[in-house]
């Protein structure tokens, strides 16, 4: 090895879920390592390009989750454009656009980001790729990576995989599960017809102009012939990538048909995004698992609120199991990549969710680390007591005020 170091926490990956995470662990004085094989803070959200900020409401004037979500959804506002929706917090139901979301630069929100993981003194690898787990046993003990120093090994006491794909538990012999996907690309763009609209009403969001090809969530307006990629196969993400930018190319040729040549100086992309911008990929299976019809039901070791960013109404609480992997120990999944299936998958993937997991996987890796237990001797009732000194609610009834189903999960 070329170098190696010891920390307290690892957390692999540096989507919001991962810098939830990386700060939730600093923040408690604990020594912490955030690794990022790109050299964009934010994942999907900066370097893919989803640029919307998913509600943290249940869309019914009620909130249902805050900690860092909400430290980050205003975080992504700092520098620049947007606001939060005023009204959200009517009582009557709300379209998505209504509710405690918001549109943001991805740009902006990476020079907000660098700004509190340094304020916080995480110690952030930039452009280092996490290759294996160091294993002792059937225990995460650490990772290899590689970046321009070479290769090294990075040992800690627990290891945050905020991967997005499960690599590390994967690696390490987790059981996980898979799903492919529908091609899809979000790009941006600008047109005249844009800047024309802008000067009529200032307003920078007007400026953050999307485009958007392929197929939705379910598959809607697929392009023909075009069939589900699979997301941990490096063909199938070469394929996934290019076909959807054969796409971009397709789009753009078809607008400059109609309007003749001169159109393409009026109408042209701006920023492609440097990830493939996959849904659901892999994920752990965990202790406990999300699964369907499970909104509305009490969960008795739940540590967060997630709504449906869908519709207005349905929410779904969080077990602390489905953080918690199986076969391994010393490792706690965060963001999309927890043990969530189909319905609960969906609710599950986005960027409110993916910070509030990674705030809670922040929690219990403090809890293990100050223990000197791994994550899975962690009780959810001791992360439930950080929550509640944080005055982040974990059950329904604590943000609606009425009592649902209850469930053993």
């Amino acid at each position: 090895m070329d170098f190696e170091k010891q920390y307290d926490v690892l957390v692999a990956g540096a989507g919001v879920a991962g810098v939830a995470a990386a700060l939730e662990c600093a923040r408690a004085g604990l020594r912490v390592a955030l690794l990022e094989k790109t050299v964009l803070i934010g994942g999907l959200a900066t370097t893919g390009l989803i640029n919307i900020y998913l509600p943290l409401c249940d869309g019914c004037g009620h909130q249902v989750i805050y900690g860092a979500a909400e430290e980050l959804l205003h975080l992504s506002l700092k520098y620049g454009p947007g606001d939060v929706p005023e009204g959200w917090r009517d009582g009557a139901p709300k379209v998505e656009q209504q509710r405690y979301r918001v549109i943001f630069s991805p740009a902006s929100f990476v020079l907000a980001l660098d700004e509190a993981l340094v304020d916080a003194g995480v110690d952030v690898w930039l452009d280092t790729l996490v290759c294996a787990p160091v294993m002792g046993g059937t225990r995460v003990a650490g990772v290899e990576v590689e970046n321009k120093s070479g290769r090294g090994l990075l040992r800690a006491a627990c290891v945050i995989d905020a991967t997005g794909d499960a690599d590390v538990a994967w690696r390490a012999g987790a059981e996980c599960a898979e799903s492919d996907n529908w091609l899809s690309l979000w790009a941006f763009q600008t047109s005249l017809d844009k800047m024309c609209k802008v000067a009529a009403k200032p307003g920078g969001v007007l400026l953050l102009d999307e485009v958007r090809v392929g197929a939705g969530a379910g598959g809607e307006h697929n392009a023909p012939g075009m069939r589900k990629f699979s997301s941990v196969d490096g063909a199938e993400v070469t394929r996934f990538v290019l076909e959807g930018r054969r796409l971009l190319r397709e789009y753009y040729a078809a607008k400059h048909a109609q309007s003749g040549d001169t159109s393409r100086h009026h109408l042209f992309p701006v920023t492609l995004p440097a990830m493939a911008q996959f849904r659901t990929t892999r994920r752990i299976v965990g202790q406990a698992t999300m699964s369907d019809e499970q909104d509305g039901v009490h969960v008795l070791t739940s540590v967060g609120l997630a709504p449906d960013w869908r519709k207005a109404g349905p929410v779904w609480e969080i077990p602390y199991g489905a953080l918690v992997p199986r076969r391994v120990t010393g490792l706690l999944a965060a963001g999309r990549c927890i043990s969530a299936e189909g319905d609960a998958w969906e609710v599950m993937r986005v960027i409110p969710s993916a910070a509030l997991t990674g705030q809670v996987a922040g929690i219990a890796a403090m809890l293990a680390v100050q223990r000197g237990v791994t994550p899975d001797q962690i009780a959810a009732g001791d992360v439930q007591r950080e929550l509640r000194w944080k005055q982040m609610p974990f059950h329904i009834e604590e943000v609606r005020g009425q009592a649902s189903q209850v469930t053993a999960l």
